[in-house]
């Protein structure tokens, strides 16, 4: 299970400590937000501790209308319960009481000056993007008309020299040989260059190449989803290669099908420009289009017109 440390939390989205224990180890494992209004109101069923813990003004001023008894015996009672860290947002006041009880059961207090509508739909954006599952293929990934294009295939096959054709073209490249991939969605697959090598390319017989100093800002983008995977794979005279695009092919990327397209290569084959128009042709079913099934119905109904002529 992927984690993610309380100092990288403050570092990444700037909070400030309010308290935290000497030896902190507790981590964030849930994608999930709790602001806990019900269980300062002391219903604790269903709730889950593990989550982040979220008080904003509502919570905050409940809070004020407590008598100071009241208060220490429900402030208490949830830090007693292993949350990971309390976020208090609007740069509100935390009371004396809270830091008390945070002290005795090691929690941990931060506090935004955001207001909690937008802190929280910056933090959730961030938590989804931090412990979302995630794997490194080998490949370039190159956005082509808005499609997110992964080019894999063999080392030496052309893939990145294909990349570097379709960045004359227009198109931009997003990360070349290691493809950082997260899904940040039940379908959707983010993928990245790690930040080492970002908007830097490999060309056997040249070397390392900086795309974004060679041909601009226009011809990088730090992230894209990945909706189409092209294999390039030496010419086999053997293997019968699909020429009318009726049979759909698909690769499993972290448990998301991918559509995918096998082109051969052999010299003379402009790689950039076929793979232009499978993006192309891509969005176009997407969009409900199928060139390949028009003219297969086409055809059946010139069959039947025959058969019954």
């Amino acid at each position: 299970m992927k984690s993610l440390t309380i100092k990288q939390l403050v570092k990444d989205l700037k909070l400030e400590v309010v308290y935290q224990p000497e030896n902190q180890t507790s981590k964030i494992t849930l994608t999930d937000i709790n602001r806990p209004g019900l269980q300062l109101g002391g219903y604790y069923d269903f709730f889950v501790p593990a989550r982040i813990q979220i008080i904003g003004n509502a919570e905050w001023h409940y809070l004020r209308t407590l008598p100071n008894e009241e208060k220490e015996r429900r402030l208490a009672k949830f830090f007693k319960y292993p949350i990971p860290v309390l976020i208090v947002t609007r740069d509100l006041e935390v009371s004396d009481i809270a830091i008390k009880h945070a002290r005795e059961n090691g929690r941990t207090i931060l506090r935004t000056s955001r207001a909690t509508t937008k802190f929280l739909s910056k933090l959730s954006d961030y938590l989804n993007e931090c412990l979302a599952p995630s794997t490194t293929l080998h490949g370039v990934l190159v956005d082509i008309f808005g499609i997110g294009t992964l080019i894999m295939g063999k080392s030496g096959v052309g893939k990145s020299e294909t990349a570097l054709d379709l960045i004359e073209r227009g198109h931009r490249l997003v990360a070349d040989d290691a493809v950082e991939i997260r899904r940040v969605d039940n379908n959707v697959l983010r993928g990245t260059a790690p930040e080492i090598i970002r908007h830097y390319m490999e060309l056997r017989g040249i070397g390392i190449i900086d795309i974004k100093r060679l041909y601009g800002m226009g011809a990088i983008s730090n992230t894209k989803e990945i909706e189409l995977i092209v294999e390039l794979e030496e010419w086999d005279s053997r293997k019968a290669y699909d020429r009318l695009g009726l049979d759909e092919e698909y690769m499993e990327v972290l448990g998301v099908k991918v559509t995918r397209l096998t082109i051969p290569v052999r010299p003379g084959r402009d790689l950039a420009m076929i793979i232009e128009v499978a993006a192309k042709n891509y969005r176009q079913k997407r969009m409900g289009y199928n060139a390949a099934k028009v003219l297969n119905e086409k055809l059946m109904m010139k069959t039947m017109q025959k058969s019954d002529d």
